[in-house]
């Protein structure tokens, strides 16, 4: 079962607030009949039928062109007759990983195009219950392949303390597979390495492993995977733990996975490697794995503080050698001015040429 309030504003209502109250996500229960809050009333489930008794969803097998027919069966728990809005819509995959519905004045162009009922609008008693009549008719053009979305009810209530039209909604899944060739297929993409490495120059550091996973093909598909990292030539490879595996991913949808990997070597050169498993998901749940997708990125492991202190001290060699340098310069200058004073006063106690050396008498 899909539940999920949505809120509309007044005219004047800022958008700030009708961002805050727009803010509210699907909640998905058994379609058995579970109330999806407090203040909804009413159920919806599957009808039984040649498709089944105990149904949590609606899957179908169907060639382009053909139509099944089916129906949904709303109850009115409370005290008070509902007017409920009846539509179909497209399923889509949220940035938290939760499956949704598109809201009824977006356009949808399967599952919310293909399903049609003739009653857009019902009206059920308090203790009634109303089962309502749909078919869904696929295109002789449809391409091969998964779709979701959802048959929806809808009941659009005024809250006069908050200025606002409250509208909830309680549906349940459809998940559609189009007769034909299934070609499944993930991409990995646009992976990066970041390393981050603490105070300690001897020791190592957290990495983390960025890349986007892409169904490229015309099935719902989720993956296992594993990843892992190494310095040069392979040097101390340090793997993840347990990856959580991403949402199921519909045709075309793309998720974008965030792997720590803790204690990685100061290696300077990382490289990573994301090996990730595709698994094909039918429409009655049961998995298919494929071909491993292998993906690898480099990266920096540098030991920021290590290279401090080598530059500390290669500034400090440096220094000293200066002063070395300067120190015997001095010590030469002042040889050199000895030595130049010296001969000086040779020069000069020296006689001169022709002349007597200077004797004593009496």
């Amino acid at each position: 079962m899909i539940a999920h309030p949505r809120r509309s504003p007044r005219t004047l209502i800022p958008a700030a607030l009708l961002a805050l109250l727009t803010a509210l996500g699907l909640l998905l229960a058994p379609s058995g009949g579970a109330r999806a809050a407090d203040d909804v009333t009413w159920t919806v489930r599957t009808a039984s039928n040649d498709f089944g008794s105990s149904r949590t969803s609606y899957s179908y097998t169907i060639n382009p062109g053909a139509t099944v027919a089916d129906a949904l069966v709303v109850a009115n728990r409370g005290a008070t007759e509902l007017d409920l809005g009846v539509y179909a819509a497209d399923g889509y995959t949220t940035e938290s990983g939760q499956f949704d519905l598109l809201v009824g004045d977006k356009k949808s162009s399967s599952i919310g195009a293909w399903v049609h009922s003739d009653q857009d609008r019902i009206t059920v008693a308090p203790g009634a219950t109303v089962e309502v009549p749909f078919t869904v008719t696929v295109p002789e053009n449809a391409s091969p392949g998964d779709y979701a979305g959802g048959i929806v009810t809808s009941l659009a209530q005024p809250d006069a303390a908050q200025g606002i039209t409250v509208d909830r909604r309680l549906g349940v899944r459809i998940a559609l597979r189009v007769a034909g060739d299934l070609r499944p297929g993930l991409a990995v993409e646009d992976l990066h390495v970041g390393w981050n490495g603490g105070l300690n120059p001897f020791a190592g550091g957290d990495a983390t492993v960025t890349y986007t996973l892409r169904n490229t093909g015309n099935a719902v598909l989720s993956a296992r995977q594993t990843a892992g990292i190494g310095g040069p030539f392979g040097w101390f490879p340090t793997a993840a733990g347990k990856v959580d595996e991403p949402p199921q991913l519909l045709p075309g949808e793309s998720w974008r996975m965030s792997v720590p990997v803790r204690d990685v070597p100061a290696t300077v050169w990382l490289t990573a490697t994301a090996t990730v498993t595709p698994v094909v998901v039918d429409a009655s749940g049961s998995t298919t794995a494929l071909e491993p997708v292998e993906a690898t990125g480099i990266g920096w492991a540098l030991p920021w503080m290590l290279l401090l202190i080598l530059l500390v001290l290669a500034a400090l060699v440096v220094l000293a050698v200066r002063l070395l340098r300067r120190r015997r310069a001095g010590l030469r200058a002042r040889e050199d001015e000895r030595v130049r004073r010296a001969v000086e006063q040779a020069l000069a106690n020296a006689p001169v040429e022709g002349e007597e050396p200077a004797t004593s008498g009496r």
